[in-house]
């Protein structure tokens, strides 16, 4: 049975291809910035925004991205406060998004709609979700190529990039904006309780084999295009499985698949030296 004859798949793989190219291109700059839970405070932040948004009648995606960038932009507020505990103002932000979350999820009525933001639904986004997919990806892609540089000096060295004449205030302010859009939209696909591994996975696999900035970046989005593909296959052909648990956990077993490679390439690397 071909796969793509159906117009849900056909639009999942499109949402998933493009969240697989934007979110190592957040995601790096996260980990390099030591920040890998970003993902998390603003997903259950999101959650917040999806409840609000049940209960007044909007949107939940639209309710989503309104909570994500409040919070980002707080997390940078905190951030500044506490310049030399950066993981504070990510602590935070989780703290109140798991209580806001918590609190409104319980006035909800139809709790479906609610829980299909906990774990995705990748092959169920309505029209306006797969606009805003679109309109994200090229945002994040455009403000990525143009910002290249700044965001490689910035993710390395604030203080550095300052005295190298770097906006490092306009940097981190487009940053955080770029982080919750990411985080929000792709909350709605692969799951708001996943959506920081799929930050941070295809990175630590990538910063296995790149050797650069620029390749381990190439090789982040290889793997993330990999896992959604494949995650994506496996839940179609097997229905009992969840399309973004499923892209999450083929992303955990390919980080294993890497670790082993290049134990094993380097015994034989160095048997052929000795």
């Amino acid at each position: 049975m071909d796969i793509f004859q159906f117009e849900f798949m056909r639009r999942a793989f499109i949402a998933g291809m493009l969240l697989a190219v934007i979110i190592p291109c957040i995601g790096l700059v996260v980990v390099l910035r030591r920040l890998s839970m970003i993902g998390d405070a603003l997903s259950h932040s999101s959650l917040a925004g999806v409840a609000a948004g049940l209960l007044m009648g909007w949107d939940p995606v639209i309710g989503a991205i309104a909570a994500a960038v409040l919070a980002a932009l707080g997390m940078e507020g905190i951030r500044k406060r506490f310049p030399r505990h950066a993981e504070l103002s990510v602590a935070v932000v989780m703290s109140a998004g798991v209580g806001l979350a918590g609190t409104l999820s319980g006035f909800v009525g139809g709790a479906a709609n609610f829980n299909s933001f906990l774990f995705g639904s990748i092959v169920a986004i309505s029209d306006l979700e797969m606009v805003l997919v679109l309109g994200v990806s090229a945002v994040v892609i455009l403000a990525v190529l143009l910002l290249y540089k700044e965001l490689f000096f910035v993710s390395f060295d604030e203080r550095a990039a300052r005295l190298a004449g770097v906006p490092v205030g306009f940097v981190n302010f487009v940053f955080v904006i770029l982080t919750a859009l990411t985080v929000s939209i792709a909350a709605r696909t692969v799951g708001a309780l996943i959506v920081s591994s799929m930050m941070v996975l295809p990175v630590a696999c990538g910063m296995q084999l790149g050797r650069s900035y620029r390749s381990t970046l190439l090789y982040s989005i290889l793997f993330a295009l990999g896992f959604t593909a494949a995650g994506l296959f496996l839940s179609y052909y097997n229905r009992g499985l969840r399309a973004g648990a499923t892209i999450v956990l083929v992303g955990v077993a390919s980080l294993v698949g890497v670790f082993v490679f290049k134990g094993l390439w380097g015994r034989i690397r160095g048997t052929r030296h000795g």
